[in-house]
């Protein structure tokens, strides 16, 4: 019997939820049309083209925002290529930083191959490896509602592999201009624009 997957635009629509001053930092692709089907939020920074970078962009942003709560939504392809990011986050722990990763099994951006976690390898050993105090596997949205507090309690560093379903949904397409975004993130932090 195969084991039912999470949806994962009502999985990231009940983390994004009533988010108040949440931070969104969303990897290429499908998270970040997961994010923008959630809702558009001045407070979500999309990357475009940065593939690899959504960790260390978040973890940047957790250090320099202490505050609020960060969550970088990003996908098991695009983590993949930032698991060196893994291990500096390990070494600083900032509470309020949590990486939620929608892990479908496949790189969803180049054809739907299968990733290494479809091949069985498993993130959230990765980031315990990596001194993450909190880490996951969810396959259930009970698990997504105990993240979801766990991200606005800023309980620590905290890493989470979100099992979805491999399908393939219509995009809702975020902003497409770099500059625009940021500078709208930038101004939603009270900072000039640049």
């Amino acid at each position: 019997m195969s084991k039912q997957l999470l949806d994962r635009r009502a999985a990231t629509a009940a983390l994004l939820q009533d988010r108040g001053d949440l931070l969104v930092v969303t990897g290429l692709g499908s998270p970040s049309y997961d994010a923008m089907a959630a809702g558009d939020s001045d407070l979500n920074y999309y990357l475009w083209a940065a593939m690899g970078s959504a960790a260390t962009v978040g973890f940047g942003l957790a250090m320099t925002q202490r505050d609020r709560p960060v969550l970088v939504l990003t996908g098991d392809g695009e983590m993949l290529m930032g698991l060196g990011a893994l291990a500096s986050i390990g070494q600083k722990l900032p509470p309020n930083l949590t990486i939620a990763v929608l892990d479908n099994g496949h790189y969803g951006e180049t054809g739907m191959q299968k990733s290494h976690t479809g091949n069985g390898l498993e993130l959230a050993r990765f980031a315990e490896a990596a001194n993450f105090p909190w880490t996951r596997v969810i396959e259930d949205m009970d698990g997504v509602a105990d993240l979801r507090a766990r991200i606005h309690d800023k309980a620590g560093t905290s890493f989470a592999a979100l099992k979805i379903a491999a399908d393939e949904l219509p995009r809702a397409l975020p902003p497409r201009d770099a500059v625009h975004v940021r500078n709208r993130f930038r101004a939603a932090l009270g900072h000039s624009t640049i």
